[in-house]
């Protein structure tokens, strides 16, 4: 049953009211996301879906924070270190709105949760690292099931990027270009050259630093911080219907370092012509990285 609305949630989400109707916001404060991952863009994700007014969470990570997630997680502090990142982020999400509903799962997303954690919800955000791509997967393909609207955003370079994926639009495979059976090798490259299609970061990214036999990459906080813009709007358009929802093949990114932005339709997804091209060149670039 719908929890009676407070009166300071109504004082503390005032502010939303012209932009989101008083209808929406209610709304919002008894609809239910499920954050897949806690850290670098999952854990603000949820601060600032919070901070929208959304008052039900389902959020899902088994790690801990540590003092190398200082440049970009905002859960982690010197006050946080070994300490479980859902703990943390359902703390500042209750120090934000004491009347949110707050269902955790400290073995991460996985196969033998996953009508727990997507049962009841009205959208999905992808938090999942980067790396990770057997959980993502499993994540997307489980939503669509359950007719439900998946958002991922990539924090890369100094830049970000949006892909909404729609329960009876293009699939995650079919977009990404991932199957059964590909090496990890091959997944990175799919999945970076569907995620970046513009390739904005191009000329001033250090690939040599991507460290794929440690699940690791340059990033920085204020991608993270884009992402999240973009992503708690998006949440808010799938419950709301604020727009039309323009969901993958389109994609859109946007470089603060070049001060570009791109929107764009990638017609046939990862079957793109100019997908192959993309993919090709990454894997010669990456064929050296990749060995270390």
């Amino acid at each position: 049953m719908p929890h009676e609305i407070s009166d300071f949630y109504r004082q503390s989400f005032q502010r939303n009211i012209g932009l989101i109707s008083e209808a929406g916001q209610a709304r919002l404060a008894q609809s239910c996301v499920a954050v897949a991952g806690a850290g670098g863009v999952g854990g603000l994700h949820l601060l600032a879906l919070a901070r929208m007014g959304v008052g039900r969470f389902h959020i899902a990570d088994y790690d801990q924070f540590e003092v190398s997630n200082f440049n970009r997680q905002f859960g982690a502090t010197v006050d946080t270190i070994g300490q479980s990142k859902i703990e943390v982020m359902a703390k500042m999400l209750r120090s934000i709105n004491p009347d949110a509903e707050i269902r955790l799962f400290p073995e991460g997303f996985q196969s033998t949760n996953v009508e727990q954690f997507l049962g009841g919800v009205n959208v999905v955000v992808d938090g999942i690292d980067f790396f990770a791509y057997d959980h993502r997967r499993l994540l997307f393909q489980e939503a669509r099931r359950r007719n439900l609207y998946v958002i991922t955003s990539g924090p890369i370079g100094f830049g970000s990027t949006l892909q909404i994926f729609a329960p009876q639009g293009m699939s995650f495979d079919e977009y990404f270009g991932i199957r059964d059976g590909m090496a990890d090798f091959d997944k990175f490259v799919a999945f970076g050259t569907g995620l970046a299609p513009a390739v904005l970061h191009r000329g001033y990214m250090d690939l040599s630093r991507i460290r794929l036999s440690a699940g690791q990459g340059p990033v920085v906080a204020s991608s993270c911080i884009l992402s999240s813009g973009l992503v708690a709007f998006e949440a808010v358009n799938v419950i709301l219907g604020l727009r039309p929802i323009k969901a993958v093949p389109h994609y859109f990114q946007f470089d603060a370092y070049r001060q570009v932005y791109r929107r764009g339709y990638l017609w046939l997804g990862a079957r793109n012509p100019l997908q192959y091209v993309k993919r090709a060149i990454l894997r010669r670039m990456m064929s050296q990285t990749a060995k270390r």
